[in-house]
């Protein structure tokens, strides 16, 4: 039987009428009866719960508030329900024949050669498609459609590895048939560089260690198709991936198949290794290229790839503590936090929730503000930094406060000083990718932010 684990946003409080819960993300506020506290309590403590208890279940799973545990659940789908799509552009012979190798146990491994010069040649336990002419990931990736047989594609990138055959747990999501797209977490390979050292912790493909389902505009908004599972016929019905788009364009999948209802999950628990950038250049390259995604991206999903997501209370609190005016910033939180209050007020303990939310929200509030300052807005802080000591005092804070709290909840193997250094750099590099696709694009809803 399937046992689950709470969100970590989760929080419960209980009490004579019943228990009101905070999880998921974005945050929502449940109340159950006290009929339900049993099986709360088993969701905590990782339990099996009741059959009878599958609404209450499925609430929170579609909230993204519990997560199914993938070592307690079913699996029917064999390997041979799969077959491996590898795009590769001028790879590694040897770095592809030992992934072929690692995902034998598939019914068919599909390598598409795009373009390469040379051209690959045979490999063993695997079919070449060669195209003459480069034609980016996703031609790559269409390409293979038309030789797919089996129900689940599995996308692999070619500078991609696998420990074991721990992927095969990930077809266990696809016995609930509204799941139609499993990712593993992707991490970067261990090195002694320096680059290699922060990418371990900051690589831009790993998504972190907490499961999710996936949501334009929470924790997990998307998921690359570095390494990821997905129902062949959804990519039929989709017409694959957009060959417009030279990069994004396994984000705005995922994202045409969020906006058609589909389910989809990041499963943390299975790790695939991706090679980090050979030098910084070859990273700051990478980071660029990510962020010249998101104009385009935003033209085909209108506010997906915003900036700033922030409530309004939350925006005009900080920018008075910006404006040098905290006392101001602290009424108004004091005020949302009231508002909220009584907005909430049928609900029993309102204050204590309304204080928690209140308090979450503009804690989270701060952080995408600054992440937003040193990412897509660094040129705009760099000039006022330039010419105002309050708009330096205020960029500062915005790299070196999140950098360093970071540092100290993660305690990656690269010294504080490096660290901020290369983040602010990591950030930088993607900011002016999103710039470079405005530009291209004249839109300008990638830099602009979104109020609530």
């Amino acid at each position: 039987m399937t046992r689950y684990q709470t969100d970590s946003s989760w929080w419960r409080r209980a009490n004579t009428e019943g228990d009101t819960v905070v999880a998921g993300s974005p945050l929502k506020v449940f109340r159950f009866s006290s009929a339900a506290r049993s099986v709360l309590e088993a969701l905590e403590n990782h339990a099996e719960v009741s059959s009878s208890s599958t609404s209450t279940i499925q609430r929170l799973l579609d909230a993204g508030a519990v997560h199914p545990i993938l070592d307690s659940m079913e699996i029917s789908l064999k390997p041979s329900a799969v077959t491996v799509v590898i795009p590769v552009h001028n790879g590694s012979i040897e770095q592809l024949s030992k992934l072929v190798a690692q995902v034998s146990a598939a019914h068919k491994v599909l390598v598409i050669d795009d373009g390469s010069s040379p051209a690959l040649t045979e490999i063993t336990g695997a079919q070449i498609i060669r195209r003459d002419t480069a034609g980016g990931p996703a031609v790559a990736r269409n390409t293979a459609l038309d030789h797919i047989t089996t129900p689940i594609t599995f996308f692999l990138d070619a500078d991609t590895s696998l420990s074991d055959d721990s992927w095969i747990n990930l077809l266990k999501h696809f016995e609930d048939s509204s799941v139609g797209v499993v990712a593993p977490r992707i991490a970067s390979e261990s090195g002694s560089t320096l680059l290699q050292r922060y990418e371990a912790s900051e690589s831009p493909l790993d998504l972190g260690p907490e499961p999710a389902r996936i949501r334009k505009n929470s924790r997990v908004s998307y998921v690359p198709t570095t390494a990821l599972l997905i129902r062949t016929d959804l990519l039929r019905v989709h017409r694959g991936f957009d060959e417009s788009l030279r990069y994004g364009e396994d984000v705005d999948l995922v994202w045409r198949l969020l906006e058609a209802d589909v389910v989809c999950r990041y499963e943390p628990s299975v790790v695939v290794l991706h090679s980090p950038r050979a030098s910084l250049l070859d990273a700051w390259k990478q980071r660029v290229s990510y962020g010249s995604a998101a104009a385009p991206l935003n033209q085909r999903h209108p506010g997906a790839a915003t900036p700033l997501r922030i409530n309004r209370w939350s925006a005009l609190a900080w920018s008075a503590f910006a404006i040098g005016h905290p006392l101001i910033g602290l009424t108004i939180g004091a005020g949302s936090t009231v508002a909220l209050e009584r907005k909430i007020s049928s609900q029993p303990d309102s204050r204590t929730l309304a204080l928690r939310l209140a308090g979450q929200g503009n804690i989270h509030a701060g952080r995408m503000i600054a992440q937003a300052i040193t990412r897509t807005w660094w040129p705009i802080a760099l000039v006022l930094a330039l010419f105002s000591r309050r708009g330096r005092r205020v960029a500062l804070a915005a790299i070196v406060l999140p950098s360093l709290t970071k540092w100290f909840a993660t305690k990656p193997k690269v010294d504080p000083v490096s660290y901020c250094a290369l983040k602010l750099a990591d950030d930088v590099a993607y900011g002016t990718g999103v710039w470079k696709g405005v530009i291209a694009t004249r839109d300008l809803g990638a830099l602009s932010p979104k109020f609530d």
